[in-house]
């Protein structure tokens, strides 16, 4: 069995990059997962993302974390449980296991989830997410987003953010033709935003897991490193390094 103690550490796609981590290790070794984060796991079934729970369940428990776990992934044969220790598995390596997760084991599922799934490889979009909120003191400079859009001859611009009246948004859609602010749900902004042909991002888990769903997308991410998040999670995913 798998104790998920960290149910509360982080939001959604902090929650997401987590499960599959478990998702993967459970499937190895065929352990049952005590339980996947009930606040979010209607949203990962619906975004498309698989999560396996198996039928091991050991008395026996050690604990896990970024450190072991690629340690554990890798053994054939345990006779033990998990328990969770605090971490968030977005390290390089296993951030490289978790884009790869997706885009083999989930592509297909999160395709059909996905009610945009017509404009794949049928559009010449921008979708830009900015990441502002409670790390605003940490933003990203708004010439990293100006810069990339005049390299690309584009139709429409969609940015989604946690603070649409943000200023330097405000300056980006009067600087550019059709530019449009949208305000979806967690679900709709993953999956819209991933259909499109070109993605800037931001820092964050959600900026990363919109990405690793663009399955046929043009990502381009900040290569500079962020006070509060993991470069680990951008670098290497086929994303094109901006600054």
């Amino acid at each position: 069995m798998i104790l998920n103690d960290s149910l509360g550490w982080g939001r959604l796609c902090n929650q997401i990059f987590r499960s599959i981590a478990i998702s993967m290790l459970a499937q190895k070794h065929n352990l049952k997962v005590e339980q996947y984060p009930l606040k979010y796991i209607d949203i990962i079934h619906k975004l498309g993302i698989i999560l396996f729970s198996g039928t091991n369940n050991y008395s026996h428990t050690k604990k896990l974390n970024d450190d072991n776990y690629l340690s554990y992934l890798s053994t054939e044969n345990i006779n033990h449980s998990f328990s969770i220790d605090y971490c968030f598995f977005q390290t390089k390596e296993i951030s490289d296991l978790i884009f790869n997760y997706i885009n083999t084991t989930c592509k297909d599922n999160i395709i059909k989830c996905n009610k945009f799934k017509e404009r794949y490889n049928n559009n010449n979009d921008i979708f830009i997410h900015i990441r502002l909120g409670d790390t605003i003191q940490w933003r990203i400079e708004t010439k990293y987003y100006i810069n990339i859009i005049n390299t690309i001859n584009y139709d429409n611009i969609y940015i989604s953010s946690d603070t649409l009246n943000d200023k330097e948004i405000m300056k980006i859609k009067n600087m550019f033709k059709n530019v449009h602010l949208i305000d979806y749900n967690e679900i709709d902004t993953l999956h819209f935003g991933s259909t499109c042909k070109n993605l800037i991002l931001s820092n964050g888990s959600f900026s990363a897991i919109i990405g690793y769903m663009a399955f046929y997308s043009n990502v381009y991410y900040y290569k500079n490193t962020s006070n509060w998040c993991p470069l680990s999670i951008f670098i290497d995913k086929n994303f094109i390094a901006s600054i």
